[in-house]
C-alpha cells in the first residue's frame, strides 16, 4: 500500500500504477509481475496514528473463517506473524 498526494483519484492511481510497475521490475529475489490494476481510497483525515488509510467493503455469503480463507490468509501470501520467519507461499493445504 503506498500514499499519494494528489489532486484527483486518476492522478493518484496513475502515479500508483507508475510506482508498482517499477517495484514490480525491481524485485530480483521474487519475480513480479504488476497485474495492471491500482485502486484509491480518498482520505478524510490527516495520516497519523489511528487513521484509516486504505478500506474494502464486499457483501459476502461465507462465514468469516471461509472468507478469510478465500480473500485475505490463502496461505500463498508472503507475511509472517510477529515474532516468526517469512512463511511459505505453499497454497494452502485441502
Amino acid at each position: 500500500m503506498t500514499l499519494w498526494r494528489a489532486s484527483s483519484t486518476e492522478e493518484a492511481i496513475a502515479r500508483t500504477e507508475a510506482e508498482a510497475r517499477e517495484y514490480a521490475a525491481a524485485i530480483i529475489d521474487a519475480p513480479s509481475t504488476f497485474l495492471g490494476l491500482g485502486q484509491s481510497c480518498e482520505l478524510y483525515d490527516e495520516p497519523g496514528d489511528g487513521a484509516e488509510v486504505f478500506s474494502l467493503l464486499r457483501d459476502s455469503a461465507l462465514s468469516p473463517t471461509e472468507y478469510l480463507v478465500a480473500f485475505v490468509d490463502t496461505g500463498a501470501e508472503r507475511a509472517q506473524a510477529v515474532g516468526q520467519g517469512r512463511r511459505s507461499s505453499a497454497p494452502p493445504a485441502q
